[in-house]
């Protein structure tokens, strides 16, 4: 692929004489950009690269998503497919670019973000090693289902979260699981769509514990 897709996006290789062969995929919340998780991404997985697109929707003309939305809780799940593969051009794109393999890249996405990285596994498996997702919904139940045998996935959520529609974590966790893959689903008790200090624990144990 000779041309880039249009995102504004970070890069940083994996610091020299690591061992951490890892590239992670940061995918920002609604009206987030590229830099919003990199403190966390360095914190996690200090040894490990990272590429960090900025979504091109812009709610309401200034809150940047990665996809559309009809409204709270309604997703536009057309425009979240087309999107998506533009999304998989880009990284495409960037591992040739910056020589990273998708067989190590592990998106670490939040809220828009995991949903966006959630139909990245369904519709394009190849590209992720595996994700970390916070506060993700149930976007849409793919059919049929994708391969993910070996691809280990976190799926992160509160359950006093207001925006997710109450068992959707735990059926997206479920479905994953069916898909082959190994999933680990943490349910913090009263936690809403913010991350609390137990989502860092839980976060930092998976991401050690797959540290390579």
């Amino acid at each position: 692929m000779n041309d880039a897709p249009d995102f504004i996006h970070l890069f940083e290789p994996a610091p020299p004489g690591q061992g951490d062969h890892r590239t992670l995929l940061l995918l920002h919340g609604t009206g987030g950009t590229e830099a919003d998780l990199v403190p966390l991404g360095r914190q996690l997985a200090p040894g490990a690269g990272f590429i960090s697109p900025r979504g091109k929707v812009l709610e309401g003309g200034v809150a940047a998503r990665f996809f559309r939305r009809h409204g709270e809780g309604k997703l536009d799940i057309e425009d979240l497919k087309e999107r998506t593969d533009e999304l998989a051009r880009f990284i495409e794109w960037a591992s040739g670019e910056y020589g990273f393999s998708p067989a190590d890249l592990v998106a670490l996405g939040f809220s828009n973000g995991a949903n966006v990285a959630v139909a990245l596994l369904y519709r394009h498996p190849e590209l992720l090693a595996g994700a970390a997702l916070l506060r993700p919904m149930l976007p849409y139940r793919p059919e049929p289902l994708p391969d993910l045998n070996g691809k280990s996935i976190l799926v992160d959520a509160g359950t006093a979260d207001p925006l997710i529609p109450t068992g959707q974590p735990a059926e997206l966790a479920e479905l994953l699981g069916r898909a082959g893959a190994e999933v680990t689903l943490q349910l913090t008790p009263g936690a809403g769509h913010g991350l609390a200090g137990e989502d860092l624990e839980v976060l930092t144990n998976w991401f050690d514990s797959r540290e390579e």
